[in-house]
């Protein structure tokens, strides 16, 4: 099962134009769910897992893997499911988010699709916060379903939105009094983390759930002022998102003479699989890997003051 990653570093080039490659993955149903390839440094069968004392109860064990001890978080019960029936038949999603490195344990694994994210949808409406669906797709003729892996992983170990005192005491509103910083993340466990960790600097903020509602929103205030800049300070975006996502906003962002000077900041799990070449190429400002308050707020006031 490995081997289904090992072209994984020839699809950079799919980054940037509005597509992705999802890994198909069952847990005890018919469901599929997909997590995207970026996401994935590994699939492989489900090796022993060693239990430990106090761990949370969604984490089925520890594995270790090629010298390192990773933490396998059972998906299905992290999503409000029965416990994966078969863990010695099961396979280990291994993953990087945040920083981190994790393991999810799944029923089965599939394949992998080649997708456009304009045909990534948010949730139907009616899922409601408990919902662990971040987005939902159609393949052949069947719903697949995008977890919220960042809500998953804030509920088993919750990241803190504090911004340091030295932090704080280097925020400034000065010269954008009356502006805007604007938030666009699919996640609304993400969407709140970031506003608590920008709420210090002192300016209004405002949130839109994809790329396109951002796109939508930012060229109605620019089309309300004359110049974006009169109204929005900073941009903060998440790059995976449904219907556009991040790369693509700032392309789209950079190719429009109304918006085209917007500060622009990348803001994303994909830590580890991450390509600088690509911001380069849609004209981000700046790219921080999630999440650390301190260095997203810093990297914001910095965009602040030129």
């Amino acid at each position: 099962m490995s081997s289904i990653m090992d072209s994984v570093n020839q699809r950079t080039q799919l980054v940037g134009q509005n597509r992705l490659e999802l890994l198909l993955f069952r847990l005890n149903s018919k469901q599929r769910f997909g997590i995207n390839v970026f996401k994935v440094r590994e699939v492989l069968q489900c090796p022993k897992l060693t239990s430990m004392p106090k761990l949370n109860s969604l984490i089925r064990g520890v594995a270790h893997i090629r010298g390192k001890t990773i933490s396998i978080i059972d998906l299905s019960m992290a999503t409000g499911g029965a416990p994966i029936k078969d863990v010695e038949t099961g396979f280990i999603i291994i993953s990087e988010y945040n920083r981190s490195v994790q393991g999810f344990l799944v029923g089965s694994v599939e394949r992998i699709i080649n997708t456009n994210w304009d045909s990534i949808l948010p949730p139907p409406q009616g899922t409601g916060g408990a919902s662990y669906l971040t987005a939902v797709t159609e393949i052949e003729d069947e719903l697949i379903e995008i977890l919220d892996v960042e809500k998953i992983l804030n509920e088993i170990s919750p990241l803190s939105t504090d911004v340091s005192e030295e932090v704080k005491n280097t925020l400034s509103t000065v010269g954008n009094e009356d502006k805007i910083i604007f938030i666009a993340d699919d996640s609304s466990v993400a969407r709140n983390q970031v506003k608590k960790a920008l709420l210090p600097i002192g300016l209004e903020i405002e949130m839109a759930k994809n790329g396109k509602d951002a796109l939508d929103r930012l060229k109605e205030l620019a089309a309300e002022t004359g110049n974006i800049n009169d109204k929005i300070a900073v941009l903060v975006s998440d790059i995976e998102m449904p219907e556009m996502d991040g790369y693509t906003l700032t392309a789209e962002i950079r190719n429009d003479p109304t918006l085209v000077n917007l500060k622009v900041v990348l803001h994303t799990s994909l830590s580890g699989v991450f390509n600088q070449a690509m911001v380069e190429k849609v004209g981000a400002d700046d790219f921080i890997a999630k999440f650390q308050p301190d260095e997203l707020a810093t990297s914001v006031q910095k965009w602040l003051d030129t």
